[in-house]
């Protein structure tokens, strides 16, 4: 049994005549990264101008015959491998019967009993101190429906069938989530092992990756409670509330003495609540059967290991291995391999250096100056070399901390060489005792109650250092300052 499925205490909601537990499953649709569609030749290009990435087989014109796109099965396979899930050598395809504008076949093409890829596993990190591992049901291959506009005209709606066709991997979890704060985790994780894979580049403002959310709720211990699902949600942040909405509205109806329909329904963020779309339909509503245009799915084990010998060290993997290598925390190492880049940039930063000083300058101060500027690091204005050079300074003591955030601050707004800023603007630390010496007499001068108080308690001495520091410019050398005011104050 997973983690996931095992109820904690503190995810429990409280209700007006008791405790509830929330159950949560997921349905991912992540758009497939390939240049063409899953059947047809079609380009994938997001924003084309409308219907002009559509081909007869898209539009469904009587004769067109499906063709699979070997690239999509691959990346469907990969995507399965990167999720500890078994990959099915033999699949089917199924045609999924339902009517929609922008859907001209009448159909979707799916799969149904036959999956590509069946149970799999993800591990998610909730927080820092709570990890759940969330069961994969299946994934499977499937065309997308086209896109419905209905602000165009003032009594028509039109459609654009650019998106019609184009590959989809549904990733079914199991209902093993607890919490809204659980779900964004573990969509958050999948979206990055999908990016780490390339096999879906997981934007979501273009929709390329949009969840299906289905909530229930329950008395802890009992049987599933009737779910709803929540449809279309292309927000982390928004799923988080559409969950604690829903889960609110149906404890209400219960506790009212109602019961709770099996529905659809859509999140409302301006309004901040979900409502129905339409009665939820069962997989017997869709008259799924085999596509008798597209033969069973098939390939051998080889092909398999082929691609899972090139995949790319994923999330988790790569995690350990900083911590190991680079004697990180667990915290640190999860937020630097968050995203593909960022990891690669910490890892330019620390090799050769001291792991942990890297990653409190990659966290600290260049993700935040970036958080805070709503840029990410491939905009970087500082480089992994730039930053490396400022660690390499601050090493051989050529500058003091207070100095290395002085350059790190002029290497951001204007750029350069840090080694050429420092010596062309005199910003070398002052390692002369002398000269440091001269510093402390001139403040212990000037504050000789604090020499006093210093010389009864020593901790004072920070409050020395600080000052010093602050009059040499930031330039004087910290260790050096501190065991010359020891001995100035005769303190041990």
């Amino acid at each position: 049994m997973s983690a996931g499925r095992t109820a904690a205490p503190k995810n429990l909601i409280k209700g007006a005549t008791g405790d509830w537990e929330v159950i949560i499953g997921m349905e991912i649709h992540a758009q497939v990264t390939s240049q063409a569609k899953l059947f047809s030749g079609a380009s994938t290009a997001f924003g084309g101008e409308p219907n002009s990435h559509v081909s007869l087989v898209d539009a469904a014109m009587p004769g067109m015959l499906p063709v699979i796109n070997e690239e999509c099965v691959r990346q469907a396979i990969r995507t399965g491998l990167g999720l500890n899930a078994r990959i099915n050598l033999k699949s089917i395809f199924d045609r999924k019967n339902y009517f929609y504008p922008d859907l001209p076949q009448g159909y979707q093409i799916s799969q149904y009993k036959s999956p590509i890829v069946g149970e799999g596993e993800i591990i998610v990190d909730v927080s820092p101190t709570e990890q759940i591992t969330v069961g994969v049901e299946r994934l499977h291959l499937e065309q997308d429906a086209g896109k419905s506009l209905h602000d165009q005209h003032p009594t028509m709606s039109y459609v654009d069938l650019n998106r019609s066709g184009v590959a989809l991997m549904e990733i079914v979890s199991r209902p093993d989530l607890r919490s809204a704060e659980q779900a964004r985790a573990y969509v958050t994780k999948l979206r990055t092992i999908l990016r780490y894979l390339g096999t879906c580049d997981g934007d979501m403002e273009k929709g390329n990756l949009r969840a299906d959310v289905n909530v229930s709720v329950r008395r802890p211990g009992e049987p599933l409670g009737t779910r709803c699902e929540i449809k279309n949600m292309n927000s982390i942040r928004f799923i988080g509330h559409a969950i604690e909405v829903e889960a609110r509205r149906q404890i209400g109806i219960i506790e009212d003495g109602g019961t709770i329909e099996q529905e659809t329904r859509l999140y409302d963020p301006a309004k901040g609540e979900t409502r129905s779309m339409r009665s939820k339909e069962e997989a017997h509503d869709y008259r799924y059967f085999p596509d008798p245009d597209l033969l069973p799915l098939e390939f051998d084990q080889a092909y398999v290991d082929r691609l899972a010998a090139h995949l790319p060290e994923l999330p988790d993997a790569k995690r350990a291995r900083f911590i190991a290598d680079y004697g990180l925390t667990p915290y640190d190492g999860s937020v630097l391999v968050g995203e593909k880049a960022n990891a690669d940039f910490f890892e330019e930063v620390a090799r050769g250096r001291d792991g942990k000083q890297a990653a409190n300058w990659v966290i600290n101060e260049l993700f935040g100056r970036l958080n805070k500027e709503g840029r990410d690091v491939e905009n970087s204005p500082v480089n992994a070399g730039q930053l490396g050079a400022i660690l390499d300074l601050l090493e051989k003591k050529v500058i003091s901390g207070k100095i290395a955030k002085d350059l790190f601050e002029i290497v951001w707004t204007e750029g350069g060489d840090p080694a050429a800023i420092v010596e062309k603007r005199g910003m070398t630390q002052v390692t002369d005792m002398s000269a440091i010496e001269k510093v402390i007499d001139e403040v212990m001068a000037a504050n000789p109650d604090k020499v006093a108080e210093a010389k009864a308690k020593p901790t004072l001495i920070g409050w020395f250092v600080g000052q010093v520091m602050k009059s040499s410019g930031g330039k004087a050398n910290p260790q050096a300052v501190n065991q010359l005011l020891k001995t100035k104050l005769g303190i041990e």
